[in-house]
């Protein structure tokens, strides 16, 4: 299965980012085509892509097995374009996703996927989760979880969002002290 540990599309920006570390203020992230870093209030509505799924008849399936089966279609390559027409773009999803609610599953959110999928697979990005022996550590995919995870727990004390946004409340830095 693809890992999207770490991995956050924000509100309004372009691109997907990497949670890099936090900051006093909200995250500091790394935008993943340009390498700019860029610190990310905590008022910014921000969404993990590993919390995001998408309708299905059954079940919701969760992203990262939706990117898995793009990857496994395209031995790895990159998925079909997502400027080319609606008809082809559902076509391609029927078939990765032949399950996908018709109705509640628009031709807008598989170009997003398809934008972030080729976007993950041009910057190389677009890993499997390993699976690790017993006493082996991961240290890089535990450290980005550790970060995804005190992003969450900050988030999370300030915010009762749906689980596929996560937002804060925002602050205002203006401290009355004493009387006049």
């Amino acid at each position: 299965m693809i890992d999207l540990t770490g991995i956050i599309s924000i509100s309004g920006q372009p691109g997907l980012f990497k949670i890099v570390a936090q900051s006093k203020n909200g995250i500091i992230v790394e935008g993943l085509a340009d390498k700019k870093r860029v610190n990310v209030y905590a008022s910014t509505k921000v969404s993990t892509l590993s919390d995001i799924s998408m309708f299905t008849t059954g079940e919701d399936k969760p992203i990262e097995e939706i990117m898995t089966a793009v990857f496994e279609k395209e031995k790895g390559g990159a998925a079909i374009d997502n400027k080319v027409d609606d008809k082809a773009i559902e076509k391609y999803f029927g078939e990765v996703l032949p399950d996908y609610d018709k109705d509640r599953v628009y031709v807008s959110n598989m170009r997003k996927l398809f934008t972030w999928y080729n976007t993950l697979q041009t910057t190389g990005n677009l890993k499997e989760k390993t699976e690790e022996k017993e006493g082996e550590e991961k240290t890089k995919a535990i450290k980005a979880d550790d970060k995804a995870k005190a992003v969450k727990k900050t988030v999370s004390k300030d915010s009762n969002k749906a689980k596929t946004s996560v937002g804060v409340k925002k602050t205002t830095g203006v401290r009355k002290t004493g009387t006049a």
